[in-house]
């Protein structure tokens, strides 16, 4: 945006700059003369109608006096030249006709004429008349500059947008088929938001898993929720037990307050499963609930979070709950943008549908993510959605 700043100032400083490109010498020294005292317009005159072209390209003026009548070569030809020319199509033409014909005019304008004036005007006339044009195209210049440069700005935003995306997505380890089988779908919303999951064996009795959203959208967010995601990767939580969800949350808590985050927090669900007992403890922070089916089957149990979002205010306990499951359970671990679709009628698909929807499929096994995702496109209307869509499947 800054290298662009300057195309924008240069156009806006830029004087008048009037060509006249007229046969008549006498008709050339009146004009100097009418615009010699305007210091903020700037006068060339181009006696030779074959060189008019080129003098305009080199000029780049930002109005064209154009006389009508000329030898070998008539006005209206060379105002579709100046329309056919990339430099000139845009440059205010003022044509200059001795007489006041409207079929001429018709013409003059129909071949990209701005304005028609009958030869020679009176001066007050001509100095507001390329005044007018030279102001209108400058304010062209401006605006298309503006365009190029938030052009410019918006695609470096979307490609490192598109970069944080894929870097988010390469710290999301594989699904995986055992001990737990886990499989996921992280589909970033265009601005990107701050989703993350992760999860990792913590000895061979117990296996970890988590999720997180960080409020807000774009890079910043992001990095906030890369942040809190390498923390746990790499088992550096500070004074926590990764097997004690509670304690892992807490030590998040102060590591991250939102005070130092720019008034970033984020909701997280952690648990922790032990393959021997079949005990899964949890502890969420604002987060959406888990849904459990047991033995695979019936209604779904909300393992609710207890506490609130992670970073929001100085607790130094969190809360955290325990349940034994059946074999052949499974757990859906899910972000508020996988069901907080803005619909197409103007209507929000709520939490309850959403939970409906997991519930009812009759493709359990392996489908389910891949058409939860084509059910809440077809109701938004397009692929792209408004937050970032983040689930986890894990059968257990």
């Amino acid at each position: 945006m800054q290298a662009s700043s300057g195309l924008v100032s240069k156009t806006v400083s830029r004087k008048a700059v009037v060509l006249l490109v007229d046969d008549q010498l006498i008709v050339g020294a009146a004009v100097r003369e009418m615009l010699a005292e305007q210091s903020d317009i700037e006068f060339h005159f181009c006696p030779d109608p074959f060189e008019a072209l080129d003098k305009a390209i080199a000029l780049n003026p930002t109005v064209i006096l154009q006389d009508l009548v000329m030898p070998d070569i008539d006005g209206l030809s060379l105002v579709r030249f100046y329309r056919a020319c990339h430099a000139t199509r845009n440059t205010p033409i003022v044509v200059l006709s001795a007489t006041e014909d409207p079929v001429v005019k018709a013409n003059a304008f129909s071949l990209g004429a701005n304005d028609y004036v009958v030869k020679l005007p009176d001066k007050l006339e001509l100095i507001a008349r390329v005044r007018y044009h030279s102001q209108a195209f400058v304010n062209l210049l401006e605006r298309n500059a503006a365009f190029a440069a938030l052009e410019v700005s918006e695609n470096r935003m979307a490609h490192e947008m598109e970069t944080g995306a894929r870097y988010v997505a390469s710290l999301i380890p594989a699904p995986i088929e055992t001990p737990i089988k886990i499989d996921w779908r992280f589909i970033p919303s265009a601005e990107l938001g701050g989703d993350s999951m992760g999860y990792f064996p913590l000895d061979e009795k117990r296996f970890a898993f988590f999720m997180l959203d960080v409020t807000g959208h774009g890079l910043a967010s992001a990095l906030l929720g890369v942040s809190v995601c390498n923390v746990l990767r790499s088992r550096a939580v500070a004074g926590a037990d990764l097997a004690n969800p509670a304690q892992v949350l807490a030590a998040l808590n102060r590591s991250f307050p939102m005070e130092e985050q720019e008034g970033r927090t984020f909701t997280m669900w952690y648990g922790v499963f032990e393959h021997e007992t079949r005990k899964l403890t949890w502890s969420g922070g604002g987060h959406p609930s888990v849904l459990l089916f047991r033995g695979g089957a019936g209604a779904p149990i909300e393992l609710e979070s207890q506490n609130p979002g992670v970073g929001m205010f100085e607790l130094d306990e969190f809360e955290q709950q325990e349940m034994v499951i059946p074999p052949n359970s499974r757990l859906f671990l899910f972000s508020d943008g996988a069901f907080e679709i803005h619909k197409q009628d103007g209507g929000m698909w709520t939490f309850r549908e959403f939970m409906q929807f997991i519930s009812q499929s009759d493709d359990t096994a392996d489908y389910i993510l891949d058409r939860l995702i084509h059910y809440v496109r077809n109701l938004k209307g397009g692929t792209v959605l408004d937050d970032d869509f983040t689930i986890m499947d894990l059968r257990v």
